[in-house]
């Protein structure tokens, strides 16, 4: 084993602890395209998913086959139709979509049942349980033109699909569905797991797409993943975009995305099915690898209780260490744990500052500003500033003051002023550390 493997490890699995915490018991539903099975990725797809299953994550998962439907057609000298981005499902592609719903069901159960030695599935037991969960009615016609068997989902049976997650077992979705007549009708992949995720009220959608993303500038096939967008955002954007014909346009996912965040699903992903991993990378670090839609900003903006004292100490040791920040012990936090304001993202302490009232001076000090590394550029020590200044405000204090050795002018540009340490409280300059130097900068509230 290399010896810098524990260096390395150990930080890692320490960092991604808390998303572990923080998603067990929670339900997932994933969408996956027949163009992730047609590229041989099958199987390290749904290792990956029996760690999120072994995990505690309750799993829906969705496949889709149009890529497999294509063949089938292809094969009986058919040409497939689609028209407004869905398929026009005759006899034929009718019975293409079942041949192939019914080879993929088995494909995907199979790989499920490999408990492989040296790989994830090693020792594993995963039961994938597949049936009737849907109820379709037809699309009909549509600006003139007529779906014939294509559907839609009417309703998903959420009661049995917990029931199904209760006993530990991974419910599987074709996208085919029934109605109440006994009718098939051949749904959409995209369709299926949002309304699925509509109605168990999942935590998290992910589709694993051939797009991977939506772009910064959407039209420019370089430009860097927009990592989260807010649903206003989203729904923005969506308006400036051509109607979706093809899976492959930029807007064809993020209208399920935007679709299913309107129904109450909190976040909707889209992920790259070409990056290894991918479901991972997305949901246990702090950036991904895809783009997230969510209703609201995941980032929680508060104050502090005394179960968040190991996560600030954990935040603010490394400025200590290199001394940024003048070292507070264990105690001195938990006594001083109600001044604090922190902000989280996903249930992870990303920054935090502490406030220490002088009430006769009619002043407070802003203290342990701090915003991790991770997240730094994104505008969390703004937030963090402003709430600070609001608590001021709240307790009728006329300005905030810091003392600082290194970020002088991060708070010059935020409309603070440099004093002399003469100015400082009275109860405070007792305790200014002359040897330090820090610069003492002031702030007025009114």
């Amino acid at each position: 084993m290399d010896l810098v493997f524990p260096h390395t490890f150990v930080p890692w699995f320490r960092a991604v602890a808390p998303y572990i915490h923080a998603y067990r018991g929670k339900t997932f539903v994933v969408g996956m395209t027949g163009e992730l099975i047609a590229a041989g990725r099958l199987n390290l797809f749904v290792q990956d998913l029996a760690i999120l299953h072994a995990m505690g994550v309750r799993l829906v998962l969705v496949h889709g086959f149009r890529p497999q439907v294509d063949e089938q057609l292809q094969a009986k000298g058919q040409v497939s139709k689609f028209a407004q981005g869905r398929r026009i499902t005759d006899s034929v592609a009718l019975d293409c979509a079942q041949e192939a719903a019914g080879q993929l069901r088995f494909e995907i159960e199979a790989a499920f049942s490999q408990g492989l030695p040296n790989t994830p599935m090693a020792n594993s037991t995963v039961r994938v349980i597949s049936g009737n969960f849907l109820t379709a009615r037809p699309v009909g016609i549509v600006d003139g033109v007529d779906f014939l068997s294509s559907g839609v989902v009417r309703k998903v049976d959420a009661g049995a699909i917990r029931r199904a997650m209760d006993i530990g077992a991974i419910v599987l979705l074709s996208p085919f569905g029934f109605s109440p007549t006994g009718e098939a009708f051949n749904l959409s992949m995209e369709d299926v797991a949002v309304a699925t995720a509509a109605a168990l009220q999942a935590d998290k959608l992910l589709f694993l797409t051939e797009t991977g993303g939506i772009r910064e500038t959407p039209d420019d096939p370089e430009s860097p993943i927009d990592t989260e967008l807010a649903l206003a955002d989203a729904e923005r954007l969506l308006a400036t975009m051509p109607p979706a014909s093809l899976p492959t346009d930029p807007s064809f996912y993020l209208q399920h995305c935007v679709a299913a965040c309107r129904a109450g699903v909190e976040r909707s992903h889209i992920l790259p099915f070409a990056t290894d991993g991918a479901v991972l990378l997305e949901v246990f670090t702090h950036d991904g690898i895809g783009t997230m839609v969510v209703d609201e900003k995941l980032e929680s903006l508060r104050e502090a209780t005394s179960d968040d004292v190991g996560g600030i100490l954990q935040l603010i040791e490394p400025f200590e260490r290199d001394g940024t920040l003048v070292k507070r012990d264990r105690t001195e936090i938990e006594r001083d744990i109600d001044g604090y304001t922190v902000i989280e993202h996903d249930g992870v302490i990303f920054g935090c500052a502490a406030l220490y009232p002088y009430p006769e001076a009619r002043t407070a000090e802003m203290a342990a500003l701090t915003v991790s590394p991770q997240v730094q550029g994104q505008g969390d020590g703004d937030k963090i500033l402003k709430r600070v200044e609001q608590r001021a405000r709240a307790m009728g204090l006329d300005s905030i003051f810091v003392l600082t050795t290194r970020t002088m002018h991060w708070f010059i540009k935020r409309g603070f002023t440099v004093v002399d340490p003469d100015w400082l409280p009275d109860a405070r300059k007792r305790k200014y550390n002359w040897d330090r130097r820090s610069q003492v900068l002031v702030k007025r509230l009114s």
